[in-house]
C-alpha cells in the first residue's frame, strides 16, 4: 500500500472535488484500521466499534472542511472517533448514570467476546483497563497503544498535558495493581 502524507490526502478531499471519494478511500486505508482499535478500545464490543466507525467515518467526510490543519491529520482523526464513542456510550447510560459506571457491561461484553484462543493475559489486561475511569483509559489508550506524544492527546481529548501525565500516571498504577490481585 502506498502511503499518502496528509497533505496529499486533503489536496485530493479538498480541493479536488471530483477526486473527493479516492481521497477519502485512501484516507480510510492509511488510518482505517488504527481508527477502528481505537474506537474499539472504548467501546469494547466489535458490532459497537463498527457502527461508531461509521459514524465517525460519516463525520469525517461530511467534516473535512472543519479540518484546520492546528495538529496532524490523524490527532483529527482520533479526536472525531473519541467524540463519537463517547457520545455512543453516552447514548448507553440510563438517567442519572455516568459513562464510567458501564465499567461492568463492557467487562462482559469483552467476555461475551473472548474466545477459547484468547490469551489469558492480554483478556485480563484488557479487563484492568476497563476498572479505569472512561477519561484515564482514552489518555492511557492513546498513550500505550498508539504512542501519542501528550500534546497529540491534548489535542484530540480537549485535556491539559498535565492531566493527561496525571491519568495515565494512576491508569497505569490501576492496571498493575488489577493485574496483581487478579492473577493467578
Amino acid at each position: 500500500m502506498l502511503i499518502q502524507t496528509d497533505d496529499n490526502l486533503l489536496q485530493q478531499m479538498l480541493f479536488n472535488p471530483s477526486q473527493r471519494e479516492e481521497g477519502y478511500k485512501m484516507l480510510m486505508r492509511q488510518y482505517g484500521r488504527a481508527i477502528y482499535w481505537h474506537i474499539r478500545r472504548i467501546v469494547v464490543g466489535h458490532e459497537d466499534a463498527q457502527d461508531v466507525f461509521q459514524e465517525t467515518c460519516i463525520k469525517v467526510l461530511s467534516g473535512i472542511n472543519s479540518y484546520r490543519g492546528d495538529g496532524s491529520l490523524i490527532t483529527w482523526l482520533y479526536r472525531v472517533a473519541t467524540n463519537e464513542a463517547l457520545q455512543h456510550l453516552r447514548r448507553q447510560t440510563h438517567l442519572f448514570q455516568r459513562i464510567d459506571s458501564l465499567g461492568d457491561t463492557l467487562t462482559q461484553r469483552l467476555k461475551a467476546e473472548a474466545t477459547l484462543h484468547d490469551d489469558e493475559a492480554v483478556t485480563l489486561f484488557q479487563q484492568a483497563l476497563l476498572t479505569l475511569p472512561t477519561q484515564q483509559r482514552i489518555a492511557f489508550n492513546l498513550r500505550y497503544y498508539e504512542e501519542l506524544s501528550y500534546e497529540e492527546i491534548a489535542r484530540i481529548t480537549g485535556k491539559s498535558v498535565n492531566t493527561l501525565k496525571t491519568n495515565y500516571h494512576y491508569a497505569t498504577d490501576k492496571v498493575k495493581r488489577y493485574i496483581q490481585e487478579h492473577s493467578r
